[in-house]
């Protein structure tokens, strides 16, 4: 037996038992004492935001500037080996993938160098995830790509053009501003958007250099996948397919003997600073919308899953503000919008990256290709770098196999995919993302207005309570039914919520009131009086459900919220002629998963407890949050202090005090009558 299997059984045949009070709301709050809370005045308030002090001052410089809080603490010895190796694996992963990305762009490829460096190294300074890898990424390229072939297409005509080569320039120099513009304006509100570009100009020797590439990359990667735990890295296949690519085309003279498009001139040197086209604003604001959303969602996902496995925390806002600065800064440069790239992101952390150092690192690979070595590459063949940025969208290709997943464990999310992928087939990558988001938005709504609604029972002898209709060891408590949603009680499913509570529990006032009323005209039929016929069915004892039954002078003004719970005396003699049923004595609202409700929500609830009171039956609700709470005094649901003791800490407690207020009644109801003495001064017979 290991020691798994003995924890198990330690932990089945373990017992616990609870002495304490039954608590009801009011009981509970005697037990519990508020802290004293001062609130500050607005010149305290004012006085400690502008204060001044070097603590505060420290804290600010570390939030935006989080590279002086991590590199004072770098640990030479212990880093920087693992750095030094990731950034040299990740670089040379970044280089062909910059190039590759800046095809789908639009843009000639050194401004995917351009912008696999800039803002590599402001992330550095800006950005809290220690592992992933900033730079150019397949889907954010590819919507920079959408925007600049739309409003600079193939086909417009370049002012003062003189020949192909010239008019190719001009059109590739406007696409750059485009992807300057989108860039900034992403930056600015972080937003992105695409649609797939179709790799032109292929003849034969094009697309077997192609297939050959892609084969080889394909198999590659699969043998990567395969093989990662034994290998010290990946296999950096795309660097390989480059490197060889461009040898052959050099050695063959693949342009000039076969007509290969290459990648051509990679000007060397950084080019200085230019302003951006804020005129193109009004054309790319709904991309750069869709920008941000993607770009931001991709990063914080893989810094959130790499943070987690690692032990340590990302600021989701600083992340932000390190994207928006990276993309602003960025486009000056003339770089296209970027995000966290996934592929380089596990390379860098499988490769023992430690600190954004190693992206660091990676990013002065960049800046000596783009200064020293860039020429290098000037006969590459663009089939390599579309076959690189196929591979690489393999993962969203395969996406397609989600499709079985969600049919069988969710109808809605598989609405949610197909509705996305046909209207951004359809409609393009923006228009796509926001019908995605209200397609979204609307499933939200229905899923609140259809909640799962369970009937619970008690799992005898102990406080477990479950579903009944889950297991067979779940056995309802006799008088009583628990009912549960898990969902908020709002304003669009308010109505859903009582309908079902009077279904799914089978207790429906207004069916009891009924029976009770064929009842009475039975009896006064079999006893010949008419009168009977016609009399008030329910008589009420007490009003308030109080310590001393007494009711409270009614206000002239129309009470909104019912403030009492009624109980109700149908005669004995009367009971043979009601319907067989249940004789239920208590309703219990589990609240424990409600997060909150709305003032048409109280108004509901306070109709259900007034609707069953009126036939005699108690609502109890329990497990209720504070914020429940606060919205049920603020919405006036306690205007009348007794109904707080319709509230209980749990389903267990409501469930204990519902049996001690029936016992007591019982008791009550058997005790005999006190007599009264007709002679004070009698004595008892003999």
């Amino acid at each position: 037996m290991d020691h798994a299997e003995e924890n198990e059984i330690l932990a089945a045949t373990q017992r616990y038992s609870v002495d304490r009070p039954i608590f009801s709301h009011p009981v509970l709050q005697e037990r519990l004492h508020k802290k004293d809370k001062v609130p500050d005045s607005i010149g305290d308030k004012l006085k400690q935001a502008f204060i001044c002090t070097p603590k505060k001052i420290r804290n600010i410089i570390y939030m935006f500037l989080p590279i002086t809080k991590w590199l004072p603490a770098y640990k030479f010895k212990e880093y920087v080996l693992g750095d030094l190796v990731s950034g040299i694996s990740t670089g040379v992963l970044q280089l062909p993938q910059g190039l590759a990305f800046a095809m789908l762009a639009a843009v000639p490829p050194v401004f995917g160098l351009y912008s696999s460096f800039y803002p590599v190294i402001m992330y550095c300074f800006l950005g809290t995830s220690r592992h992933i890898s900033i730079g150019p990424f397949a889907v954010i390229s590819l919507m920079i790509g959408a925007v600049a072939v739309r409003l600079v297409p193939d086909d417009i005509v370049i002012p003062g053009g003189v020949n192909a080569t010239n008019g190719t320039e001009a059109r590739d120099a406007l696409r750059v501003k485009v992807a300057m513009s989108v860039t900034l304006l992403s930056g600015i509100i972080q937003s992105t958007v695409a649609v797939l570009q179709n790799v032109k100009n292929l003849n034969v020797c094009s697309l077997g250099v192609g297939l050959m590439v892609f084969g080889l990359l394909l198999g590659g990667k699969e043998f990567n996948e395969r093989f990662k735990e034994k290998l010290p890295a990946p296999i950096p296949l795309e660097f390989f397919a480059v490197v060889m690519g461009t040898g052959i085309s050099a050695g063959f003279n693949l342009q000039e003997s076969y007509n290969v498009d290459v990648v051509g001139t990679l000007p060397l040197g950084l080019l200085p600073p230019a302003n951006p086209d804020t005129s193109l604003f009004h054309l790319v604001y709904v991309d750069a919308i869709a920008i941000a959303i993607v770009g931001f969602s991709v990063t914080i996902s893989m810094a959130k899953t790499l943070a987690n496995k690692h032990g340590y925390q990302v600021d989701g806002n600083q992340e932000l503000i390190a994207l928006g600065l990276c993309n602003s800064i960025g486009s000056l440069f003339q770089t296209f919008s970027i995000s966290c790239s996934l592929s380089r992101s596990l390379v860098q952390e499988g490769t023992g990256g430690k600190t954004q150092l190693a992206g660091c690192l990676a990013s002065l690979m960049i800046l000596l290709v783009i200064l020293a070595t860039g020429f290098l590459f000037e006969s590459l063949p663009q089939a390599v770098l579309s076959a690189i940025v196929i591979v690489n969208l393999k993962g969203m290709f395969m996406q397609f196999s989600d499709l079985p997943f969600f049919w069988r464990t969710s109808k809605i999310e598989l609405t949610i995919w197909l509705t996305t992928f046909v209207s951004s087939l359809f409609l393009g990558l923006d228009y796509g993302l926001i019908t995605a988001v209200i397609i979204a938005l609307l499933t939200v709504i229905y899923r609140t207005q259809s909640p799962s609604y369970k009937v619970l029972g008690q799992l005898p002898d102990t406080d477990v309570y479950i579903d009944i209709d889950a297991f067979e060891e779940v056995k309802e408590i006799p008088g009583i039914k628990i009912f549960q949603i898990n969902a908020p009680i709002y304003y669009a499913n308010s109505d859903l919520y009582s309908s079902a509570l009077k279904r799914k529990t089978g207790v429906n006032p207004a069916h009891i009131m009924g029976a009770r009323r064929k009842a009475m005209r039975k009896y006064a039929k079999e006893v010949g009086n008419a009168n009977m016929a016609n009399a008030t069915v329910v008589k009420v004892d007490a009003a308030v459900d109080g310590e001393d039954g007494t009711k409270p002078e009614e206000e002239e003004d129309e009470i909104k919220f019912p403030p009492v719970v009624t109980k109700s005396t149908f005669p004995e003699e009367l009971q043979r002629f009601m319907p067989p049923g249940d004789n239920i004595h208590t309703i219990i609202l589990d609240f424990t998963q409600v997060n909150f409700i709305d003032s048409v929500g109280v108004k509901t609830l306070a109709g259900i407890v007034k609707e069953y009171g009126d036939v005699g039956i108690y609502v109890y609700l329990a497990g209720c949050s504070a914020q429940v709470v606060n919205d049920l005094t603020q919405n006036r649901f306690f205007e009348n202090p007794a109904l707080k003791k319709l509230l209980f800490h749990s389903i267990h407690d409501a469930v204990l005090g519902s049996q001690v207020r029936e016992a007591l009644a019982e008791q009550e109801a058997s005790a005999p009558p006190p007599q009264e003495d007709s002679e004070p001064n009698a004595t008892p017979e003999a």
